[in-house]
């Protein structure tokens, strides 16, 4: 064999023959076709349809306790909401949202290989519209969840949901805005904004990243003066609804601080605002303490109130019984002031 053949020949066709068998052997276990189908792969079957059916009596007056004895017989109507969940632990826990299931005396979960389960109302927390259900399961697939994954405005999310009833569905788009308060009544909103379709049923769904992690609890949508769906949809960031969950599944309710105060935001200094106090409910943590409307709370145990979520997050994290100092400015005099909290009531239903 010559030099050539030996030195040329040989290792270039030994270098073909391996390159081919990589090219086969890649080729077997790679899909090139761009999209998100694997991170969907690896959240629909976490994500649940909900039906929660609310049966009444016909006739309102039936609904009176001392006239149920006399109602025996009468016709009963039964009002549906479709919505969706998503399974949060193995052993049968759902979060979904409040307004899907307030109210429903049956409600059923169906997971994403169609099997039909009953379930139950756990607890309710109206102020982030956030429920926990329970079916009697186990071993049930868990929506992945990274704690420490930051999302950021333009990343893509994807919403997997029972839009109208339709089943399991998906639709892309990215986060438009991380915060968005306000947006509701309640004073604890901080929603993420996405431009992903959210349409009726799809409420209590996940909205997910692009490698398949919860990202938040797809809620609601911003509607237009003639109702019409503006391409606006709201979720509650995953880190809010975990420790919703956390509250719910431990005690069945969410516990928060109350200082029995109206608050808004006033600027004192180019650099610096506080919160007046508007509204003062007679009897409560705040009137016993002194405090009067007009006074502006400038810090609460030291925390600065420079705006209405810190004021209110910082008041609902304090469990009742403990001590709020604060600092108040009432007629450009400085003084403090210390308030037990109370626990915040129920938020009132519309």
């Amino acid at each position: 064999m010559s030099q050539l053949t030996r030195f040329i020949l040989i290792p270039a066709s030994a270098g073909a023959l391996l390159g081919l068998i990589i090219i086969l052997l890649d080729s077997g276990n790679s899909d090139d076709r761009p999209g998100y189908a694997h991170a969907v792969a690896l959240a629909a079957p976490a994500v649940v349809n909900i039906t929660a059916a609310t049966v009444r009596p016909s006739n309102p007056i039936c609904n009176l306790k001392n006239m149920r004895p006399f109602c025996r017989g009468i016709g009963q109507r039964e009002q549906t909401a479709l919505g969706s969940g998503v399974i949060v632990r193995a052993d049968g826990y759902v979060l979904t949202n409040a307004h899907v299931v307030e109210d429903a005396n049956v409600i059923s979960v169906m997971f994403a290989n169609s099997q039909q389960v009953p379930g139950h109302v756990v607890g309710i927390d109206s102020h982030t519209d956030l429920a926990i259900v329970k079916v009697d399961a186990e071993g049930l697939p868990v929506i992945r969840y990274d704690a420490n994954h930051k999302p950021r405005v333009g990343d893509v999310a994807l919403a997997i949901g029972n839009p109208f009833g339709l089943g399991h569905s998906v639709s892309q788009g990215i986060i438009s805005a991380l915060s968005r308060p306000q947006i509701t009544d309640s004073p604890y909103d901080d929603f993420f904004q996405t431009d992903a379709t959210i349409n009726p049923g799809n409420s209590g769904g996940a909205l997910i990243d692009h490698k398949g992690s919860l990202l938040g609890i797809n809620t609601s949508v911003f509607r237009e003066s003639n109702g019409g769906n503006a391409g606006i949809g709201f979720a509650i960031p995953a880190p809010v609804a975990m420790e919703i969950m956390e509250e719910i599944i431990t005690h069945g309710r969410v516990v928060r601080g109350w200082l029995g105060v109206s608050l808004s935001t006033v600027r004192l200094t180019d650099n610096v605002n506080g919160m007046r106090v508007d509204r003062v409910v007679r009897g409560g943590p705040a009137h016993q303490a002194g405090i009067r409307s007009g006074d502006v709370v400038v810090s609460v145990n030291q925390l600065p109130m420079d705006n209405f979520e810190n004021a209110a997050n910082a008041i609902a994290r304090a469990k009742p019984g403990t001590e709020l100092k604060m600092e108040v400015l009432r007629e450009r005099q400085r003084f403090h002031a210390t308030a037990v909290a109370g626990e915040l009531p129920p938020m009132p239903k519309l």
